[in-house]
């Protein structure tokens, strides 16, 4: 963990009324960005009334040269990796048999979704990882993308416009000098800002356990934030549409044999589908 060394953030965000923003630095191709989402949902649930999050795309990984078959090769093999570490299944052979034409496309597609709204933008980014990580689909295709916006609950039409649009770009831009000027060099990054513009912000770089994160938002409130208790598995899953074993480990302090005994009786009410995946399992919630 590391102070980044700067007083204030950039003047272009607000906040959504709460005591705490958190920058998070991604790329939509980062499986360790995607590794990190039963933590991120973990605090969400504990601790969202004291931050919001901001996404900020990196591009660090729309910078490599993935037009050789050998940077092909060593992305699979980093998707395996961290599949197999993190429990949350990326499968890697995505990279050998339909390699991700462009990763600035699902760059620009996320800021497209983003101006539908904040939250529109982290469900979006969420479908956009579920189809590129659980269903290998190349989100580089507009098909892939325009799918993904439906899903997310967005206004397509809007979202097909926005994409073409200089608005969807330059956001994107944006970002990146965001990221040039915090002097981000690795992905996933967060960093932790309260409301006083004069402090500085706390930069946590890769992933930590998860009182880590909690440590920090303490350390920045002002008050001993009250943590919240989680919902009902069921609601947690209406909620989410679609859970790793993994996050629902996480969030409730449960062993992966518990979360599949307490899954499957979900499955035999016809609650939810289940989802093989290369490296454990997926949850869908099945709607009345």
């Amino acid at each position: 963990m590391s102070n980044p060394g700067f007083t204030s953030k950039p003047n272009s965000s607000s906040y959504d009324k709460k005591p705490l923003e958190i920058y998070m630095f991604i790329d939509p191709l980062c499986p360790e960005c995607w590794a990190l989402e039963p933590i991120l949902k973990k605090l969400h649930i504990e601790y969202g009334r004291y931050f919001s999050i901001k996404h900020v795309l990196s591009g660090r990984i729309a910078n490599l040269n993935v037009s050789k078959k050998k940077n092909y090769e060593v992305i699979a093999e980093l998707w395996e990796k961290t599949a197999s570490r993190s429990g949350m299944s990326c499968d890697g052979s995505l990279w050998l048999e339909n390699p991700v034409a462009s990763p600035y496309i699902a760059s620009v597609a996320i800021k497209a979704a983003e101006l539908q709204g904040r939250r529109a933008g982290i469900r979006f980014l969420r479908k956009l990882q579920e189809k590129l990580f659980i269903d290998k689909q190349n989100i580089s295709h507009i098909e892939v993308l325009t799918s993904c916006a439906k899903n997310a609950g967005l206004d397509v039409e809007e979202f097909i416009s926005d994409f073409h649009s200089e608005s969807a770009a330059k956001a994107f831009q944006c970002d990146l000098k965001i990221t040039t000027e915090m002097e981000v060099q690795e992905i996933p990054t967060l960093v932790f800002f309260n409301e006083n513009a004069e402090d500085e912000g706390i930069k946590i770089t890769g992933p930590y356990p998860y009182e880590v994160y909690v440590q920090i938002l303490e350390e920045m409130l002002s008050e001993e934030p009250e943590k919240n208790q989680p919902p009902p598995i069921e609601k947690f899953l209406e909620y989410f549409k679609l859970v790793a074993s993994k996050e629902i480990a996480v969030v409730y302090n449960m062993t992966i044999t518990q979360v599949e005994r307490e899954m499957k009786q979900l499955l035999l009410l016809q609650k939810v589908e289940q989802l093989p995946a290369k490296y454990g399992t997926f949850w869908r919630y099945v709607e009345d």
